[in-house]
């Protein structure tokens, strides 16, 4: 029997105000996919990620989130979202953030019926390759360590699935490639689909099983070689857009225009 999907739409839209943001969506993601959300700015890449966590109606079509409508089972749902820096004086230990993913607003108190806690949160920063420097302040890390951890805050509740909202912004390309590399064993080893929004596909392109190209108020999914084109993109895009490639591998977009000035898809959290 074929698996079930984690995400559908069927001829999904919405709107931010009048303006319609995309439309005419309709897309699955399996258990265990790594996928990638691309396009412009104030495409709407962020802006799928609000729907599927509830946050925002659609204008028509259907949406379900691990079987269920938008928002209902967002405890099943490890979510990260846009980046946001630590201070070099912040002084909480990077094991405590990640405890914030059980404890929630009563961090530093102990969770009554969890004694296993201590346990998943160690499992968690295993996961992510941060058991060295677990124990330091968050402050002290580099960029890339600190992802890693947030990235665990998101797995300790042992989630079916991964909202990451531009997880590699702001990290130097080794840390994008080590990230990229660290979320595909994650969604393999532990069957966790992943769906993480990015501007660039470079980093992740090794590792991804398809990828949603966000433009134009449409969404196209497929493998990334499928939809990355110099066809599927001039026609997402109603404009002559090339794809070109790198000797050593890297997609290059040449004349993809900018976003309709109408709508922005860049929010705070």
């Amino acid at each position: 029997m074929a698996e079930q999907p984690v995400v559908q739409l069927e001829d999904a839209a919405t709107a931010a105000g009048d303006a319609t943001i995309w439309s005419h969506v309709s897309l699955q993601i399996k258990p265990g996919e790594f996928v990638a959300v691309l396009g412009p700015n104030g495409a709407g890449k962020s802006t799928l990620l609000r729907v599927l966590l509830g946050l925002l109606p659609l204008t028509s079509g259907t949406a379900s989130v691990l079987g269920s409508p938008p928002g209902t089972r967002n405890d099943e749902i490890g979510y990260l979202p846009q980046r946001h820096s630590f201070d070099a004086t912040t002084r909480i230990r990077g094991v405590d953030l990640v405890r914030l993913g059980l404890d929630g607003n009563r961090w530093g108190l102990p969770l009554r019926g969890r004694s296993d806690a201590a346990a998943r949160v160690a499992r968690a920063i295993e996961l992510v390759g941060a058991t060295a420097y677990a124990r330091r302040p968050i402050g002290e890390l580099s960029g890339g360590e600190q992802q890693r951890l947030l990235i665990a805050q998101t797995l300790v509740g042992r989630p079916k699935m991964l909202f990451l909202d531009e997880p590699l912004d702001s990290l130097d390309l080794p840390n994008q490639t080590a990230v990229s590399a660290l979320l595909a064993q994650i969604s393999r080893s532990e069957d966790v689909a992943i769906l993480l929004v990015a501007h660039d596909v470079n980093p992740l392109l090794p590792q991804l099983d398809r990828v949603l190209y966000v433009a134009g108020g449409q969404i196209v999914a497929g493998p990334p070689r499928e939809v990355i084109t110099s066809e599927t993109l001039s026609a997402l895009y109603g404009v002559p857009v090339e794809v070109l490639r790198a000797s050593d591998g890297r997609l290059v977009v040449v004349g993809q225009p900018e976003a309709p000035a109408h709508h922005s898809d860049r929010h705070s959290h």
